[in-house]
């Protein structure tokens, strides 16, 4: 029978001798509901074949982790984006909250429009909750009674002190800004799990009091507070906006947060580098 520990037991059980030191809690952020810990593998030996096991050396020496996501529920409920889970023991129940068929008309057209899975399964009781890994990054933020508005496609999981929404952007303006027409907004007073595209300690945080902040390039990940968000020329004329080089700033006013990834283009430039070679090696083999 599983019973529930405020701490957590450690990840992997009473197995000490089985790999135990290979795992551990990177960060955690907790209520009296729910716990959630963002747990790395700091090294991966398995596999049948030397060529798995090639690739996970070079991708250790490289510094990338395996991380994966343990929420502990005490009595409380957790949304999930869909298909994260991977397994769960403890007394669970999943519940799916569509609302009527208002209710799932919408959640239709919300999916449509924004490319969104159409449902995100609620899973409550007392138990462990473990999604599935990957080498991503993910961030652990908490809601004071106050609204999020993220990347599409950043949102993971959140206790159900948050309710899970669409924010529309105003204008033509944002699409072309790089944010789309369409946002995930988080709302209330809970603990978030968001994936982001890169760690934590490259994320700088920018703090707005009655004050304006202008992008050049799509790397604000999200907005926290009174935050208003529009996409402006860099220059009151089009010419000037084009001749300066910037052209089109992702502006942000107000009272607030917002998180920014400066390396993330670096990272997306090296992405399609490494695409274009690829098509390009592949059309020479034809």
């Amino acid at each position: 029978m599983w019973t529930f520990n405020p701490t957590g037991p450690a990840p992997g059980g009473n197995h000490q001798n089985q790999g135990q030191s290979a795992r551990q809690v990177i960060s955690s952020m907790e209520n009296d509901r729910v716990r959630f810990e963002v747990i790395q593998y700091d090294r991966l030996s398995g596999g049948p074949h030397l060529s798995i096991a090639e690739h996970l050396y070079y991708a250790h020496q490289l510094g990338a982790r395996l991380k994966q996501v343990r929420m502990i529920l005490n009595h409380g409920a957790v949304q999930i984006e869909a298909g994260a889970l991977q397994f769960l023991r403890g007394n669970i129940q999943m519940e799916s909250k569509i609302g009527g068929v208002s209710g799932l008309f919408k959640k239709m057209v919300s999916s449509k429009v924004t490319g969104e899975e159409m449902f995100k399964p609620v899973y409550q009781g007392t138990g462990e909750l473990y999604l599935e890994p990957s080498f991503s990054n993910y961030l652990l933020v908490e809601l004071q009674n106050e609204e999020m508005v993220c990347d599409d496609g950043m949102f993971f999981a959140c206790d159900s002190g948050v309710q899970v929404g669409v924010y529309r952007n105003k204008g033509l303006s944002a699409v072309l800004g790089g944010e789309g027409m369409f946002q995930i907004r988080l709302a209330g007073n809970g603990i978030c799990v968001l994936e982001s595209p890169v760690p934590m300690e490259e994320i700088q945080v920018v703090y707005l009091q009655n004050d304006t902040l202008q992008v050049d390039g799509n790397f604000a990940l999200l907005r926290k507070g009174n935050i208003e968000f529009t996409v402006e020329r860099s220059s009151k004329s089009l010419v000037g906006s084009l001749t300066g080089g910037e052209g089109l700033l992702q502006t942000f006013r107000g009272t607030g947060e917002v998180w920014l990834a400066p390396t993330e283009p670096l990272y997306q430039a090296i992405q399609f580098n490494i695409a274009a070679n690829l098509s390009k090696a592949f059309g020479n083999n034809k």
